[in-house]
């Protein structure tokens, strides 16, 4: 969340520091400060739904993404594939286990944990389960935010097909095309929640 702070109805401006009334908004409207013109915060259009939904899209291809070769390379007539968790695999055999854990936490483990705490929190609050634990799961989920680093394996194995496609035959497998739409769904996640509005909700709900 940006640093914005809001007490009793007050917001500040994290560009000028003016103390301002809360607005009250309706969906696809911002809230602009009065004095410096930057933006407060906007409400964004059907927050919740979106992200409940690619929450769930890029949880289903979370398992093809870690499990199908990414891609398959061939030469001198041998050919090899991997997937994901063979790469996390093969690292572990030659005993480079500090890489291996990396890999395993920022290509599976946070991508995945994130997208699983942002689907029960737009669930929570959709359904208006709110507890005093839900506070725990948006802080988490602001923590992990930075720490999704999908596009870098990914820029990765970009570069890697780049330098090898002048050595041996290279075959795009199912693997990457599952891992590109997870990058996708971890990235709009992002984009469609809508942290303002949560924060706002387990406010008001844990006041009562």
């Amino acid at each position: 969340m940006k640093n914005h702070s809001v007490v009793n109805n007050m917001i500040a401006c994290h560009q000028c520091d003016s103390l301002l009334p809360m607005p009250y908004l309706l969906e696809g409207q911002n809230a602009l400060c009065g004095c410096c013109g930057a933006m407060l915060f906007s409400k964004k259009r059907d927050a919740i739904n979106r992200t409940l939904a690619v929450a769930i899209a890029g949880l289903l291809f979370f398992l093809p993404a870690a499990l199908l070769p990414i891609i398959g390379i061939g030469a001198a007539g041998l050919y090899n594939d991997a997937s994901l968790v063979d790469c996390i695999t093969l690292l572990i055999d030659s005993r480079n286990y500090v890489l291996a854990f990396a890999v395993f936490m920022f290509t599976i483990a946070i991508p995945v944990v994130r997208l699983i705490t942002a689907l029960y929190i737009s669930w929570c609050i959709k359904f208006q389960k709110i507890k005093p634990s839900l506070l725990v799961f948006f802080r988490s989920y602001h923590l992990l935010d930075t720490w999704t680093m999908l596009h870098v394996f990914l820029l990765g194995v970009v570069v890697s097909m780049y330098k090898l496609s002048s050595m041996a035959d290279m075959t795009i497998d199912g693997g990457l095309v599952s891992l590109i739409l997870l990058l996708l769904c971890s990235t709009l996640v992002s984009v469609t929640i809508d942290q303002h509005n949560i924060w706002h909700e387990l406010e008001k709900s844990l006041e009562q």
